[in-house]
């Protein structure tokens, strides 16, 4: 029994563990009390007697353990709010990054494209007046309506045969110099004769022995492919490329029936498939000249122009000038009329390029 009452101890009372723990929470009023209650009014842990007795009389309280819970209860979900706000502050700070680093991309395109305008305009600069050019129609019409009014035996007799004045003359060669439909001449100075790499072209394709036509055939070529050829578009690519100074070639397309590419690429062309990353002219690793059925485009990088040449050209001419940026297309069974120039900051060695639909085409060998 002895040991029994010194178990338990006289009941309400907490035990020696108990009060142990207990030691730092006493009643500041009642010292010798344990401070098991909270006073909601004045935020402070009180003992059983102070809201009866004391103080804190009338006051709303509870069970100070109970109240604890409540607040750390509260306090958890306060950092589960802080944690989302977190995050939504750390996707913002993502977001505004990627802008900042599109910007920055768009930035960087945008002077590139700068760049490629201001070398156009460097190798072709636009007139600053078209008054010469109205000056010599305007006389010109005025010599053929004089020449017109004169009667028909006068001019007979004076031999009149058309004849410009020496100063109408004069202004004729300058606009001949600066026409769009220069002299061949001028271009056979950077006269080139490429020849074609049998690896990059399509099995389907045939070389001549001097490496200068190439013609659809009949059966594909047995035995391995090489890693450089195109298999699925008919396509090759020039065994010489240039990646420096003017050069100048001709292509002829007369026997290419009613389809064909000429342009120039870089080694980069993709040569697996037939999807734009390999197609002639619908990437940015390639430039090109088309022709199908009747219409004519000019394509780089998917983008395309439609051409309309007054005459169906047989021969083209390619005029690469690569620090400059441009390479440009004449109809040279046209008078050398010009079909379109493109331009573009270079950043690979070029080589010619060829697609065929059918029949023929063939490097011209040039002097």
């Amino acid at each position: 029994m002895a040991g029994t009452g010194a178990q338990s101890g006289t009941p309400g009372e907490p035990g020696p563990a108990e009060r142990e723990d207990a030691s730092g929470w006493r009643c500041p009023e009642h010292g010798d009390r344990v401070a098991e209650l909270f006073c909601r009014s004045c935020r402070r842990c009180v003992c059983a007697l102070c809201p009866v007795l004391g103080a804190h009389r009338g006051h709303p309280v509870g069970l100070a353990l109970e109240e604890a819970v409540h607040v750390q209860k509260l306090t958890q979900e306060c950092l589960k709010q802080l944690e989302a706000k977190k995050h939504q502050q750390v996707g913002n700070i993502t977001q505004i990054e990627d802008a900042a680093e599109k910007l920055k991309e768009y930035r960087a395109v945008e002077q590139e494209m700068q760049q490629q305008m201001s070398l156009g305009d460097l190798c072709y600069p636009e007139p600053l007046s078209f008054e010469p050019v109205k000056s010599f129609f305007k006389g010109l019409v005025d010599a053929m309506q004089s020449m017109l009014q004169t009667p028909l035996d006068v001019r007979l007799k004076e031999n009149t045969n058309c004849q410009l004045s020496g100063s109408t003359s004069t202004k004729l060669a300058s606009l001949l110099k600066t026409s769009p439909s220069p002299e061949r001449s001028l271009f056979l100075k950077y006269a080139r004769t490429p020849t074609l790499e049998p690896d990059t072209m399509h099995a389907r394709l045939r070389l001549s022995a001097d490496r200068l036509t190439v013609r659809c055939g009949l059966m594909g070529r047995l035995g391995p492919t090489p890693a450089l050829r195109f298999d699925k578009l008919w396509q090759v690519l020039g065994r010489d490329c240039y990646a420096a100074g003017r050069h100048y070639w001709e292509v002829d397309v007369q026997e290419a029936g009613v389809g064909w590419w000429v342009g120039a690429a870089y080694a980069s062309l993709r040569r697996c498939g037939a999807s734009a990353a390999a197609r002639l002219g619908c990437n940015r690793q390639s430039w090109c000249l088309k022709r199908y059925d009747l219409e004519y485009w000019a394509f780089h990088d998917g983008q395309r122009s439609r051409l309309r040449p007054r005459d169906d050209p047989d021969r083209l001419g390619v005029f690469l000038d690569y620090e400059a940026g441009v390479l440009s297309f004449y109809n040279v069974s046209g008078g050398m009329s010009h079909l379109h120039t493109f331009r573009a900051a270079f950043q690979e060695p070029l080589y010619p390029a060829l697609r065929l639909w059918e029949g023929a085409i063939s490097i011209s060998r040039l002097p």
